[in-house]
């Protein structure tokens, strides 16, 4: 899905360490670092890192940001009680023409 968009597969398979990549620009490891922290049970959402998430995105921006975040976790949850596999939306370029 990310690659028909145009996101390059180095930057998809760099996600995992966006905090440190250079695939990645200080916005999106912002955005990442609150998509985070709104996912995982022991992180949080603390003044710093809003703080940080202002100086990029404004109050509309952050809502939708939030809300999408939110809509995905609530999507993945919903998936996984329901025992829905995942869909492979997104292959490898290399694979991307194998079945």
């Amino acid at each position: 899905m990310g690659s028909d968009a145009g996101v390059a597969d180095e930057k998809i398979l760099a996600l995992p360490d966006y905090a440190t990549s250079p695939h990645y620009d200080e916005t999106e490891r912002v955005a990442l670092a609150y998509a985070d922290a709104i996912t995982l049970s022991d992180h949080d959402v603390d003044d710093d890192l809003f703080a940080r998430l202002r100086q990029h995105f404004d109050d509309d921006a952050i809502i939708e940001l939030t809300a999408t975040i939110a809509w995905e976790n609530s999507s993945s949850k919903f998936n996984r009680a329901l025992r829905v596999p995942a869909q492979g939306l997104w292959r490898h370029s290399e694979e991307a023409g194998q079945t």
